[in-house]
Order: C-alpha cells, then structure tokens, then sequence
C-alpha cells in the first residue's frame, strides 16, 4: 500500500491548481466555491461509496477512484475555465469518496489478519507520511513541467499518474472481513450494508464522539488547498511556490511519522497539541512573511498530521470489520460538511480565521477523545492513549 499512496499523490498538478485557478481569472469567491462543489460531492457521495467498498471489493474502490480522478485533470486541461474546474472536482470528488474508508478498512484489516492490530496507527502514520512525501517529487515535477509546457503539460502528466496509481492498487492484497462480534457483515446486501454502518456510528459505544473529533479534526486537511495561495500572497513568485512548499510538506511527513509516538497521549494532551498548532498558524497569517510563515506553517502542519492520524487510530479501534469503511465514511461525509466552515472562513479571514476556527476544535478534542463504557478494548500498549 506504500507504493500505491507514494503514487497517487505524487501528482504534479497538486501544488499549481490554485495558481492555475488564479491565473484563469478565478476570484477567491469563485475558488473557495470550488473547493465547496468538491467537498457537496463528498457529502452525496461518500458514504454510499462506503457502504460499495464494504459490500464489494475494496481494493476495487481504489482502482476506480484513481481511474475516475485521471478525468478530472483531463478536464482541468481541456477546458480551463469555472465550468471545467467544476467538472473536474466533482470527478475528483468522486474517485477520493471511492478511496476514503476503503483505504483505512483494507488497511487495519490487513493487519488485523497479520496479528498487528495494535500498530495501525504508526503504520497508518507511515502511510500518510508516504502521502505527503510523495509530494516532493509532485513539487519538483510541478515546477519542471511549469517551466517547460505550464498548467498544460502539468496536467497531463497528472493525468497519466492516477491511470498508473490505478494499475498499483489493483495488486494491494485484500484481507478476508472477519469479526468477533458479528460474521455474517461480508453476506449483507447493499441496504443492509449500509443500515448496519449507519447503526454502529450512531449507536457504538464509544464511537459517537469520536466520529464527531474525527469529523472536526479532519476538515481541517482542506487548509492545505490554500497554502499556495498563502504563499503567493507573502510575496512568493507563482514558479517558486511548489518549492516553497517543501519545508510544509517536510513537516507534515515527519509529523505523519511520529503519530505512534504522539498516540501515547491523553485525550487533553492531544487537543492542548491542536490548539498550540493553530496558534502558530494564526501567526503565520498575521505575520505574512515568506521566511517566518513558511517555519510557523510548517510546525502547524506536523502537528496537525499526528493529531489526525491518532484520532482516525481511535476510531478504528471502535468499529467492527464488516462496518468499517461504511462507518469511515460517514466520518468522511461528515469531514467534508465541515470543510464548508473552512471554505468561508478562507473568504471571511484567511489564514487568522482558519486558525480561530481550529482553536474552537482543539478546545473540544479532549471531551470528544474520552473513553465511553463498553468501547472495544484496544490493542497492547495503548491504554495509556485515552
């Protein structure tokens, strides 16, 4: 799975969409409603591709997803305008709603099978650390193909890249759905399928409010879309921002990395981690200068990495095989409504507003972190986490 995360986000397009959405004429309006068209098809679509990974294959699911993201940079391409954007976030929308849960499920019930349960949130680390490092290389390329053949070449070649991330994923293995509690899951249909998702995130002891902490937490992934422009507003020439860009990306990698290490925390320790993070991307934003807000971001972003990552941990630790990417999803749906907060808070503040947003959920993450009665017990080692 490695190999195949490295790949799909080592697309060169990434760090120059906002630019490109920019350099075509788009308003800040008009981009941030972009990004709300990408995260409406999330909330449409993401927990019924849940309920399909669950029932079906979720292997699968990747396949399809990096297939149907390849056609939405063709169509970035092809038509570089408000509509064409439009059309190509909700392809793209479409292929990450079929790759969110199914990738957290394949995973953890991989190890479950291996006898590793305990070790997923360092190895889910590591994989979101091969996300984000895969961005270096998509940073390098970004600004090579820039030079060469602009927004154009770019594109394509991102084009071909998801079309190879799909070829990757179709040899992850896929592990059995086995459960203590209930080994029917893998016979249900689809309706019940989803009944079945559905009624464990709502009812699961345990779950409810950390499905909430993952929701809140998570939006926040969508900060990301806006550092380029961040950094163009700091003064950064539009061919040098995927560069720029590397010490952020650096430090989400290593923070990715450490979230083992950080799963070790209390629930207080963890929301008190979030709320200094935030504090130090508000700086940034008042700051506004390229060498102190690239260093303040860049600590923001590690952190940020390991808190999100651990509470995705804790999630998964409450929820059954045969639910799992269902139940993961419906965290994803629930992500990308409160991505619309981060959306507004882009045109009503910029950075600042983004971090005052992120302080009001770093207050909250500790409640939401608490272990409830009945929760399932987690693996070895981690009964300090809570």
């Amino acid at each position: 799975m490695l190999g195949w995360a490295v790949l799909a986000d080592s697309v060169p397009i990434y760090p120059l969409y906002a630019l490109l959405f920019v350099d075509s004429g788009l308003s800040d309006l008009q981009i941030s409603l972009l990004f709300a068209i990408w995260s409406a098809v999330g909330v449409l679509v993401e927990v019924p591709s849940g309920v399909v990974a669950d029932r079906f294959s979720r292997r699968g699911c990747l396949v399809a997803g990096d297939i149907i993201r390849a056609v939405g940079f063709a169509a970035w391409v092809l038509l570089p305008e408000f509509a064409g954007f439009a059309a190509g976030f909700v392809l793209w929308g479409i292929g990450s709603s079929l790759v969110s849960g199914a990738q957290e499920a394949l995973l953890y019930d991989g190890l479950v099978a291996a006898g590793a349960r305990e070790h997923y949130a360092a190895v889910n680390g590591r994989v979101s650390a091969a996300e984000l490092t895969s961005q270096l290389p998509a940073a390098a390329a970004g600004t090579a193909l820039f030079s060469l053949g602009g927004y154009q070449l770019a594109g394509w070649v991102s084009v071909g890249v998801a079309l190879l991330a799909a070829l990757l994923a179709s040899r992850i293995p896929e592990a059995p759905r086995t459960d203590e509690d209930d080994d029917e899951g893998e016979e249900l249909g689809y309706l019940a399928t989803l009944k079945v998702g559905l009624s464990e995130a709502a009812a699961r002891d345990g779950a409810r409010a950390v499905l909430v902490a993952v929701m809140a937490v998570a939006a926040f992934d969508s900060v990301e879309e806006y550092f380029p422009l961040a950094l163009a507003s700091w003064g950064v020439p539009v061919a040098w921002v995927p560069v720029v860009d590397l010490p952020i990306v650096l430090a989400g990698v290593l923070g990715a990395s450490a979230a083992g290490l950080v799963n070790r925390l209390g629930a207080g320790a963890l929301g008190a981690l979030l709320a200094v993070a935030m504090l130090l991307f508000g700086a940034a934003g008042l700051l506004a200068q390229p060498v102190v807000g690239v260093a303040a971001t860049a600590a923001f972003y590690g952190i940020y990495r390991a808190v999100v990552v651990v509470c995705d941990a804790r999630l998964q630790d409450r929820i059954a095989s045969h639910s799992r990417a269902t139940v993961t999803s419906v965290a994803g749906l629930g992500t990308d409504v409160v991505s619309f907060a981060i959306y507004a808070a882009w045109v009503v503040g910029e950075v600042p507003a983004l971090a005052a947003l992120g302080l009001l959920v770093a207050a909250a993450l500790p409640r939401l972190l608490r272990s409830r009665p009945g929760a399932p017990t987690p693996g070895p080692g981690s009964a300090a986490r809570r």
